[in-house]
């Protein structure tokens, strides 16, 4: 709370600047709220020549902005500030305040002694709406009951100079019903106010300054320069039943007065220079006091988001609260306008966009601090691009590595930083991947020199280090990097070099650093018919490996490199992934010419899904990710009672994968199926291990189904695999604008949800639950649900949030941004000054560099949806069947032959092939009929006429004098 007894300010006391060096400092950036040197102004004439603005009044759900001025002037505006309609009030009367019909689509003004009803949609034919008259005392104060009761009717609260407050109710009926003829032709209908029921109630003994009506309470509030009854809440009841009200008493009473929604608080200021906050049922003494202001307090406002409340003094000075410190935040003055006009400047806040509007002869608009920085300032989380951003989901924190090995730690829900780590691989040496193990206790990191780390990822501090090979080159660059397992005596990590060497990396207690325990071969020579090799699994290794065993290839990739009959697989390999469950030993990997590679090893066998082909454009693998769900009952019972031996030996799913590495939400899955896994020496003989089709069926009654294997490509495409290697799926992004190649996937823990980032910063968010339950049913399709673009530049990589229903995006741009899952709502990124609110999505705002709103994909809206209508071609076949003699012609009744639609029977769809003869016309004939295409029978039937269509025909001849024999007729037909 301030002090009473502070410095007075000489700029409150004169109402004017006299320079900076008068006493006041400019609000720091730390401290400021509103944003003044971003003012706004709308200098449309929304005033009269010595006229000012005596009510502005914000309608949320259509995004409308009214004013009113003193001598008249009604203006709408759109959310864009735009003028919408605007009308000059003919009554020479003076305006005193204003507000909006919701349901009757009106907007109300009260002048000395009448009600104005403008329709502000009414076109020049029609009058520009009602007004209600006469009022027998003068109307100060107007506003609206929002209540959804009815729909047909709009109830409003008046307030007079006499202390009254009223209670008006409108219907569309009333417009019609409670009309007064007019003796000449007006501006606005007159409705007589003798006919309207209009309860009144005397609450104050002065003027009644304001009115409102808090829904939240549903309550009004009324307010008076009265000393006794300066402040009045209760339910509108009141004004008929006339039993005894709440009252609160203020020295000098109250000019104003405003309610915080989330406080639950009531906050009133006047000419005591106090601001008061009050808990709504106790009337008798308020719960806080807030000291400053130098004059008369004309105007209060809150923002609910912040909870601050807004004041404003007579004195043009402006004053930002926070309700729940109580201490000041910051202070402003206001230039224009003359001291006459500080008793009507109306004030309002924009909860929706984060400003404040108040009005003078001119609309000012302040934006809130954080929104504009939000708007203007290019989020950076680091200096540098980003190759690195994971999920610890046992401390809800982030981890971002950049590529000048710039290692930070944040909190998700503050976005807060806890720690850094500069260097973490040595000077200049780039980290270029990381993985966190399950539990979330230890971190590994691989770097471009082929180092990889063991850290405490609470504490930062290293534990174990693979050391730097001798001859260390690009070639060992670390590219992804999986965690198997880890606890106190033994780390496992599995990690992709640079050209498309997969190894595992050791360390147990009795060693200090780390070592390479197996090696995968790069190289495999394919079968170009069936690109399936086999593979020899060594026994010795079957017993003692506990992740994958080691095997040796049954061909010899030396003398088959030549061989037109096989192709070897590429070394180019950009991202791999790894599932490890009981029955099912799987790695995939995917490379930049399209080949994907599927290591089986219960099978012994290796795949190539993709064949390399000569034109390979637009079909590399960008990411790659194992989709596998589990049976519910079992993931319950998993999650419920994990068991701490099963939690540190069974070996995880992958925590990274394609080009983002998996991230936590598999690993909680692959938690909850692993509490089932048995370990190595636990594990059964391995008879059937040589049988793919057991494998599958293990794995089913094991984790529910059988996985599904996702690729991203070059194509803006993701493709679904079986793990017999055939294509289930292809999904194409559906947006406004192309998504370019696809980057990153993830998916959230439950493999419900699937969603991909791609080279222009989209985020595509993919429904896939109903697919996966049973990939065969046609009926099961994979609904797109929400696209929007989240960077600039490209989609490293991004991660799901469950619990918080939060999505995570990190570019090359150097941002990691905080998104809602469901909406793709901004919330902010890491490292911004401000703290995140998860739980407020009610401003839209988007980052600096991004100008495009999340679109919600409909159902219909899909092309892919669309059926496409092929024009309908003539098909020689059915024509042909269709076609009948002559001699069955006759046979037949007349009605038929007349009636026998063969033409329209015969068309059918278009075929794509050439027609095999056809010719133009001569363009002579029209644009149309000059290219109708004449189709010419191969060969043609020999017909003759029938006996009783010669005699017609020769009967008709006869009637032109050019009688012929029907037997010659005869001839000449078989002639032809």
């Amino acid at each position: 709370m301030s002090s009473p007894d502070e410095k007075p300010e000489w700029l409150e006391i004169f109402g004017c600047f006299t320079g900076e060096s008068d006493g006041m400092s400019s609000p720091t950036k730390e401290s400021t709220v509103l944003l003044v040197s971003e003012k706004r102004q709308i200098t449309h004439s929304v005033v009269k020549r010595k006229d000012v603005i005596k009510g502005i009044v914000k309608v949320p759900l259509l995004h409308f902005t009214i004013t009113a001025s003193q001598r008249g002037v009604l203006t709408m505006f759109s959310k864009k500030m735009k003028v919408l309609a605007t009308i000059d009030v003919e009554d020479p009367t003076w305006i005193n305040g204003c507000d909006f019909l919701p349901n009757l689509k009106y907007v109300v003004a009260v002048t000395e002694s009448t009600v104005i009803l403008w329709d502000y949609q009414s076109k020049e034919s029609q009058s520009d709406g009602f007004v209600i008259k006469p009022m027998k005392n003068c109307l100060l104060c107007v506003c609206t009951v929002t209540m959804a009761d009815n729909l047909a009717k709009d109830t409003i609260l008046m307030g007079d100079d006499k202390g009254y407050v009223y209670l008006l109710t409108i219907t569309n009926d009333d417009f019609i019903m409670k009309q007064s003829r007019a003796e000449k032709e007006s501006q606005f209908k007159v409705l007589d106010s003798e006919s309207f029921d209009i309860p009144k109630r005397k609450l104050h003994d002065d003027w009644v300054g304001k009115i409102r009506y808090f829904s939240a309470l549903k309550c009004f509030g009324s307010c008076s320069t009265d000393s006794i009854n300066s402040f009045i809440l209760d339910d509108i009841k009141r004004l008929e039943d006339h039993l005894p009200v709440k009252e609160f008493s203020v020295p000098k009473g109250v000019n104003a007065f405003t309610y915080c929604g989330k406080a639950k608080v009531i906050v009133t200021g006047g000419n005591d220079r106090i601001l008061r906050l009050w808990n709504p049922v106790v009337n008798f003494s308020p719960v806080g006091k807030l000291f400053g202001h130098k004059h008369s307090v004309v105007e209060i406002v809150t923002n609910e988001k912040d909870q601050h409340v807004i004041s404003l003094s007579c004195a043009k000075v402006f004053r930002v609260w926070d309700i729940q410190t109580l201490s000041p935040l910051q202070v402003f003055y206001e230039s224009h306008g003359t001291p006459e006009e500080m008793n009507a400047f109306p004030m309002v806040f924009d909860n929706d966009h984060g400003m404040l509007f108040t009005g003078s002869d001119v609309i000012d608009i302040y934006p809130l601090a954080n929104v504009i920085q939000d708007l203007k300032e290019l989020p950076q989380t680091h200096e540098k691009s980003l190759n690195v951003v994971l999920y610890n989901r046992a401390f809800h924190q982030i981890l971002s590595i950049c590529t000048e090995s710039v290692l930070k730690v944040w909190d998700l829900e503050t976005g807060s930083q806890i720690y850094q780590i500069e260097d973490a691989h040595g000077l200049n040496t780039e980290v270029t991947c990381a993985a966190i193990e399950i539990n979330g206790v230890y971190l590994a990191t691989g770097a471009c020199d082929g180092t990889v780390k063991i850290w405490e990822f609470e504490s930062g501090q290293e534990v174990k280090a693979l050391p730097l090979a001798q001859h260390s080159n690009d070639e060992h660059r670390v590219l992804k990097i999986v965690y198997l397992k880890a606890d106190e005596d033994q780390h496992a990590v599995i990690v992709l070099e640079q050209r498309g060497k997969i190894k595992i990396i050791q360390g147990d207690s009795a060693q200090t650093d780390l070592y390479v325990t197996w090696v995968l071969s790069e190289i495999v020579p394919f079968p170009r018919r069936n690109p399936v090799v086999y593979l020899s699994l060594k026994p010795s290794s079957l017993e003692t490996q506990d992740f994958f065993p080691e095997i040796r290839l049954l061909c010899n990739t030396s003398s088959m490199r030549n061989d037109t009959e096989t192709f070897l697989s590429s070394v180019d390999i950009k991202c791999f992934d790894v599932l490890k469950v009981e029955g099912c030993r799987l790695i995939a990997t995917g490379s930049a010419n399209g080949e994907i590679n599927l290591w089986d090893f219960e099978s012994a066998s290796v795949k190539c899904l993709g064949k390399t082909t000569e034109d390979n454009q637009g079909s590399g693998v960008n990411a790659i990710l194992f989709l596998i769900r589990s049976v519910s009952s079992s993931r319950k019972r998993s999650a419920m009672s994990p068991t701490p031996s099963v939690r540190s030996d069974a070996s995880a799913i992958s925590e990274q994968g394609s080009s983002l590495d998996l991230h936590e939400e598999e690993n909680a899955e692959s938690y909850e199926i692993n509490t089932e896994i048995k370990t190595a020496e636990e594990t059964p003989s391995r008879k059937n291990s040589q049988n793919p089709e057991m494998s599958v069926q293990l794995l089913k009654a094991k984790a529910g189904q059988s996985p599904i294997l996702a690729s991203a490509h070059e194509s803006s495409c993701i493709r679904l695999w079986s793990i017999q290697g055939n294509l289930m799926k292809e999904l194409l992004p559906f947006s406004e604008h192309p998504s370019g190649p696809l980057t990153a996937l993830c998916t959230d823990i439950f493999t419900k949800i699937l969603l991909a980032g791609s080279k222009k910063g989209y985020i595509i968010r993919w429904n896939m639950a109903s697919f996966l339950e049973d990939p065969r049913n046609k009926k099961n399709e994979i609904k797109e649900e929400l696209c929007w673009r989240a960077h600039a530049t490209e989609v490293v990589e991004l991660f799901i949030e469950e619990e918080k229903n939060v999505i995570v995006t990190a570019s090359i741009d150097g941002s990691v941004r905080l998104w809602h899952a469901m909406t793709g709502y901004y919330f902010g990124y890491f490292g911004q000054a401000r703290k995140f609110e998860l739980s407020d999505t009610s401003r839209l705002i988007l980052p600096s560099d991004v100008s495009n709103f999340p679109a919600i994909i409909k159902e219909e809206s899909k092309h892919m949806e669309k059926k496409v209508k092929y024009p309908l071609m003539l098909d020689r076949d059915k024509w042909k069947s269709l076609t009948r003699l002559p001699s069955d012609l006759e046979k037949a009744e007349h009605g038929e032959a007349a009636h026998g639609f063969k033409y329209f029977k015969a068309l059918d769809s278009e075929k794509f092939q050439t027609l095999e003869t056809f010719e133009f016309v001569s363009k002579e004939a029209g644009a149309v009929f000059g290219f109708l295409p004449i189709y010419e029978l191969e060969n043609p039937i020999e017909v003759s006429m029938p006996k009783s269509l010669q005699r017609i025909k020769a009967e008709k001849s006869s009637h032109k004098g050019r009688e012929k024999d029907p037997d010659s007729i005869e001839e000449l037909s078989q002639d032809k």
